[in-house]
C-alpha cells in the first residue's frame, strides 16, 4: 500500500485493525459497546533518530495502547499516528 504520508522522526502510521463484531460465544457488540482496537498494521515509518534506528517496518501488525498515537483520516481512512515507543509487540 502506497501512503504519501511521510513521518518525521521515530513516528509511525497504524491503520487500525477493525473492531469486534461479534464474540467468541456469538454474541454481535453494538456499536456504543465496541471497544477501541489495540493492533493495527504499519503503513509508513519515519527515518528514526541518529542514534536510534527504528526496529519495525512497513507491513508489520503491531500492539500498541489503547490511547496510543493521534487519530487522522487521511483520503477516507482512518489512521494512527504514533511514537515507535508506543508500540508494545510486532505480532
Amino acid at each position: 500500500m502506497a501512503l504519501s504520508i511521510k513521518p518525521i522522526g521515530d513516528r509511525v502510521v497504524v491503520e487500525a485493525a477493525p473492531a469486534e463484531e461479534k464474540t467468541a460465544s456469538g454474541i454481535y457488540i453494538p456499536d456504543t459497546a465496541k471497544e477501541k482496537p489495540s493492533q493495527g498494521t504499519i503503513v509508513a515509518v519515519g527515518t528514526g533518530k541518529p542514534e536510534e534506528p527504528l526496529t519495525v517496518k512497513v507491513g508489520d501488525k503491531v500492539l500498541y495502547g489503547k490511547y496510543a498515537g493521534t487519530e487522522i483520516t487521511y483520503e477516507g481512512k482512518e489512521y494512527l499516528i504514533m511514537r515507535e515507543s508506543d508500540i508494545y509487540a510486532v505480532l
